[in-house]
């Protein structure tokens, strides 16, 4: 009787599929951070500036973006419940969906951050009011943002590697979670700048 005491062979991981899913992960998120810096531009080309810092402390766009973040957060909601029972093209429409609205957030969160920067006349008097304060945290939340987008390209290019189903779905688990955690923050710094004001 003799032992084989030889560990079976390990699979080597597929270097095509890894590069593929970094060039699909890149390509997502240069189309998602193109079309917010479109919309940004087209934003800024309809609106345009209002001319008192007064007058844009709380302007409507950041309204805006709150209904897109929260839009954004029930379609990764409703992506996890259908990778969950196995529901594939159900999963990937509200996962892309997520990115469309991320992009769209993005877009309009920027715009908003660009009316309440301030201009050079009025430079002094946003420094030393709560134009600042506002400023500094919507920008903290923006950069945060942009990794929640960067982190649904990735949950997508893996996606389109079929990495995903009912047994195996904590990413995106996880990305949903990352996302509802930015949806409470932004509900923070809404009721921060409320009293601010």
């Amino acid at each position: 009787m003799s032992l084989n005491c030889e560990t079976p062979a390990i699979p080597a991981r597929n270097a095509d599929g890894i590069s593929r899913q970094a060039l699909q992960c890149f390509a997502l998120t240069t189309v998602a951070i193109g079309f917010s810096a479109t919309l940004f531009w087209l934003l800024c080309r309809l609106f345009g500036k209002l001319n008192s810092v007064e007058q844009i402390l709380f302007p409507p766009a950041f309204a805006v973006s709150s209904v897109l973040l929260l839009l954004g957060s029930f379609s990764l909601h409703r992506a996890v419940v259908f990778v969950r029972i196995e529901k594939q093209r159900s999963f990937r429409i509200w996962l892309t969906l997520s990115l469309f609205l991320g992009s769209l957030f993005m877009g309009v969160q920027s715009y908003a951050l660009w009316l309440i920067f301030p201009t050079e006349r009025a430079y002094e008097t946003a420094t030393l009011g709560v134009t600042a304060f506002v400023l500094c945290l919507s920008t903290l939340h923006g950069l945060h943002f942009g990794v929640a987008v960067l982190f649904i390209a990735f949950i997508i290019a893996r996606t389109w590697a079929d990495r995903y189903d009912h047994e195996y779905h904590w990413g995106i688990e996880a990305c949903a979670w990352f996302w509802h955690f930015l949806v409470i923050v932004w509900i923070a710094i809404m009721v921060v700048i409320a009293i601010a004001l």
